[in-house]
């Protein structure tokens, strides 16, 4: 007898699961000859809310973790990817790439999340201060998390863009809900099943697929995400986002970038997720003694 092959389901993932998304809905995603390669979870706005419920959830003990630990769990995002290269590979290829630009793009990938992987502990000396004050005081500037951020992921890249969007975000301690590409959805998933055995506490990063179209307006207006990151070229869709985003005050970034280009990784991307918290703390003179006055 003829062997049926299993194919894999290509479900979402969030707060550290993989259910099927809430609506029963589905897309066909075809190859370039037309043939049909895997079904698509079509995800609606109350997966997207669900994400953002998981997202918040996870978001005190994320950020409270120390960034020497964040940058353990990037690394070993980086080395369960490592591990899993080839398959990767093949989805990319099963996506159209051919077999040279697969592989760099998985390369590309790992290496980006160890770039990020080594900024974890040090972006803050960089961006942080000890300001000047014409009193007994002193006076501190220090980056912190903005929250929970809503990305909707670059639509030319299957796995590439989404790692270059998602790392500096978690990277700073912040947690996310991400829209992958529509028509190059395969490694999105398969990112997912890395994520959930790397040590990333469930809920940190949620990966949704779907169409853009249908998501926009919720990623910008739901009132519980703290900003959102638009990486697509949909000059309409990046509109409606960023007069949302007033709705609640909530930081609305322009990514739409060449993501292949290391030029484009860097730690202000990083800081594009930070809040600037300013504190103060008075001077003890020590006299005479040893009092303090």
């Amino acid at each position: 007898m003829e062997r049926l092959n299993v194919l894999k389901t290509y479900k979402i993932y969030i707060g550290g699961a993989f259910p099927r998304t809430e609506s029963g809905r589905y897309y066909e995603l075809k190859n370039k000859k037309g043939n049909t390669i895997a079904n698509i979870c079509l995800s609606s706005r109350k997966d997207f809310r669900n994400a953002v419920v998981a997202a918040r959830g996870a978001f005190g003990a994320w950020s409270g973790r120390t960034a020497f630990n964040r940058s353990q769990i990037l690394y070993r995002i980086a080395e369960m990817l490592e591990g899993r290269k080839s398959q990767f590979i093949e989805e990319l290829q099963l996506q159209g790439l051919t077999a040279v630009q697969a592989k760099n793009e998985v390369l590309q990938s790992i290496d980006r999340l160890v770039y990020y992987a080594g900024w974890c502990d040090k972006y803050m000396q960089i961006y942080s201060s000890v300001n000047p004050v014409a009193s007994s005081h002193f006076n501190f500037s220090v980056p912190e998390p903005t929250g929970v951020v809503s990305v909707i992921a670059p639509e030319s890249t299957s796995l590439l863009g989404l790692v270059s969007v998602i790392a500096p975000i978690i990277c700073g301690g912040n947690v996310c809900v991400v829209l992958a590409s529509e028509s190059l959805p395969l490694c999105a998933i398969t990112f997912a099943e890395v994520l959930a055995t790397s040590d990333l506490p469930g809920g940190v990063v949620n990966i949704l697929t779907g169409t853009s179209n249908e998501l926009h307006a919720h990623f910008s207006n739901h009132m519980d995400v703290n900003a959102v990151i638009y990486c697509r070229n949909n000059e309409k869709e990046k509109q409606t986002i960023f007069e949302n985003a007033s709705l609640n005050v909530k930081r609305a970034f322009d990514w739409n970038k060449k993501w292949e280009d290391n030029t484009n990784q860097n730690p202000y991307l990083i800081l594009d997720t930070q809040e600037i918290k300013t504190t103060w703390h008075p001077i003890e003179n020590i006299g005479i003694g040893g009092a303090k006055y």
